[in-house]
């Protein structure tokens, strides 16, 4: 074992402090925290000025999606300070997009769900806006083999947020009605 021993005068002991304490805050400075890492891997989208139906349409139709003019539902809904499991899940899709729950936690906010057109199977866009910004958002197929994903229009499978293994479809169609909005007609 390797022991050195320094006698340190009050001078050189405050200059070690001083420079220690810069380099903490140069490393919290300029290393970006996990949630942004996550925000600057997605693909630039801007997820500000969609307080319009226009807007959040001009949205949608950047990820290559042609919605109806009309949101087929739209309410206010306050997202939870304690998330259960459906929450846990929707949150790391949104995770995987960039975006983040969390920061909303006992927040209301404006969610609008949009039908897309030109799809096989029924299809809807939901969107949480908070002060005119995206929060949230995904994209849920209906049907037999429906699923909930991000709202990026090239998706990984392994992100869909579909029924278990275990054929439990009610927990997908709880978990898409819940979160989304339950997309009425």
């Amino acid at each position: 074992m390797f022991v050195c021993t320094v006698k340190a005068s009050s001078i050189k002991f405050f200059i070690a402090i001083l420079f220690s304490a810069a380099v903490l805050v140069g490393i919290v400075a300029f290393v970006p925290s996990i949630d942004t890492a996550g925000e600057t891997a997605v693909a630039m989208l801007d997820y500000k000025g969609v307080a319009t139906v226009e807007e959040q349409l001009r949205f949608l139709e950047e990820l290559g999606y042609k919605a109806k003019n009309i949101p087929v539902f739209s309410d206010e809904v306050q997202i939870p300070q304690a998330f259960d499991s459906v929450y846990e899940k929707y949150n790391r899709i949104q995770k995987a997009q960039g975006l983040n729950l969390e920061k909303y936690k006992g927040k209301t906010v404006l969610r609008y769900t949009y039908e897309i057109k030109d799809t096989k199977e029924p299809t809807y866009a939901t969107l949480l806006i908070y002060k005119n910004r995206i929060i949230g958002g995904d994209i849920t197929v209906m049907g037999d083999n429906g699923s909930v994903r991000g709202l990026q229009r090239f998706h990984s499978p392994e992100k869909d947020f579909e029924a278990e293994e275990d054929g439990d479809q009610g927990s997908s169609d709880k978990a898409a009605e819940n979160v989304s909005g339950g997309a009425e007609s």
